[in-house]
């Protein structure tokens, strides 16, 4: 998996918890849903490897959203190790988590990745009632919503009419 498709499967987790006519859901509660999502992102599709998942994912919500300390991803990465491993093309690191964890800890290291190259760039949607992350890769990094079709026009909507109706803004 390249950096990118890190990104976007950390995204996708983040996002796996949305708003759906005005209530949280889990994308990821059904166990077949799950193992699905799971699968399709280079894991096993195991109970345990996505009760890590589920853990990192709430976890790195509240961190991204300014709720949690980054240092509560700590007990996360108990007993991961980065090794160095030489080739022709230079040094790289090689992450050894165990098995269950391993997709846990990955999601754990891209959102540190980005945190590192692009800080800022991850955050949630600034639609106060929406539950979604946006990724903001455009050159201004001025994004807010995690999708101007959706979030974006409501609250531009919202704002047109709180201006041109003020009584109905109080």
């Amino acid at each position: 998996m390249d950096d990118r498709e890190r990104q976007d499967a950390l995204l996708e987790l983040l996002n796996s918890t949305p708003v759906v006519n005005g209530l949280v859901q889990d994308l990821l509660a059904d166990p077949e849903a799950a193992r699905a999502w799971q699968k399709a992102h280079g894991g096993t599709g195991g109970a345990e490897e996505r009760r890590h998942l589920l853990r990192a994912r709430d976890i790195l919500q509240g961190v991204v959203r300014g709720s949690q300390p980054a240092t509560s991803l700590t007990p996360l990465l108990d007993d991961v190790v980065s090794r160095p491993r030489v080739s022709p093309a230079g040094v790289d690191w090689e992450l050894r988590a165990p098995a269950p964890r391993r997709m846990a800890v990955e999601a754990v290291m891209a959102w540190s990745a980005l945190q590192a190259t692009v800080p800022g760039r991850l955050r949630p949607c600034a639609n106060p009632e929406c539950r979604l992350f946006l990724l903001d890769r455009s050159k201004t990094n001025k994004a807010r919503w995690c999708s101007m079709a959706v979030c974006g026009n409501r609250m531009k909507a919202r704002r047109h009419y709180q201006r041109t109706h003020p009584a109905a803004a109080g």
